[in-house]
């Protein structure tokens, strides 16, 4: 199939984005176009108005100070997994952008595009909420910051209104001690997660969170007393596994053993990855 028939323009700055948006009731943002292009192809959506935002300067912006982190939305996944950002992370961003999906999807998708998804199979949703990410929002009144975890409300659902769009997302540097872990299960790679689990441990700062996505929801965020982390001290080589177990069955409506199962050995793979980077 083919998009029904829309309306085209370009903006080159976000000011004049979102006048366009204002434009029309059923205006949508075109960045990378990994989701909305085969969402037009499959008429799942027929906007009157598409708004390119790819060439808007500010959206590809990446900033870096001693306390926080900024990346513009229109920063693409593989620029990112090229290092040709700056990173604070010790290569925990690179690495997790290196496993989405396939290159020729990392070389147009953008990060700004998967957060306003809000995918629970996505693998920035998890990332950036392990990182405690603020999500950066210009509109007609004006700009506005919201924490991620207050941002996503469910699958698929965010806190954005109608002539909104996201500028872009800011979260802390780490220390030069910090370990972060990432791992997923998919059927093969490539194609969505079955299982997402992401760490981010940096005694240092105090922070300490362990996310686990594809939940059909917003990511869960496990407790850490219960499993014997600390955020104030090293990150253990194991967890306790009956804590984990635990936790993870109280977060679904109706225990499938299988996708406990695989939940569990994701956690347990993430853990691996921050142990192995850090060695």
């Amino acid at each position: 199939m083919k998009p029904a028939a829309f309306e085209y323009e370009r903006a080159h700055t976000v000011d004049e984005a979102l006048v366009l948006l204002s434009q029309s009731a059923d205006a949508r943002l075109l960045a990378g176009g990994q989701t909305l292009g085969p969402m037009l192809n499959l008429r799942l959506v027929q906007p009157q108005l598409l708004v390119d935002i790819t060439r808007i300067k500010a959206l590809v912006r990446s900033e870096i100070n001693a306390n926080t982190v900024t990346l513009g939305a229109c920063v693409s996944h593989a620029a990112i997994e090229d290092l040709r950002v700056p990173d604070a992370t010790h290569g925990y961003l690179a690495r997790v952008a290196s496993g989405i999906a396939y290159r020729a999807v990392r070389n147009r998708g953008t990060i700004g595009g998967s957060l306003a998804n809000a995918d629970p199979t996505a693998d920035w949703l998890s990332c950036f909420t392990a990182l405690e990410a603020q999500i950066l929002i210009s509109g007609p009144n004006g700009q506005r910051t919201s924490s991620i975890d207050e941002f996503v409300t469910g699958a698929m659902e965010t806190t954005l209104e109608a002539g909104e769009m996201i500028d872009g997302v800011r979260f802390p540097t780490l220390s030069k001690g910090a370990r972060c872990g990432y791992a997923k299960i998919s059927r093969k790679p490539g194609e969505f997660a079955d299982a997402i689990a992401a760490i981010v441990h940096d005694s240092d700062n105090g922070r300490c969170r362990i996310v686990v996505g594809t939940t059909n929801g917003v990511p869960r965020q496990l407790a850490i007393g219960p499993l014997a982390l600390s955020a104030s001290a090293p990150l253990p080589q194991m967890l306790n596994s009956g804590a984990v177990r635990e936790q993870l069955a109280s977060h679904m409506p109706a225990t499938d053993v299988y996708d406990l199962n695989i939940q569990c050995a994701v956690i347990e793979r993430a853990l691996a990855n921050a142990h192995q980077v850090a060695s």
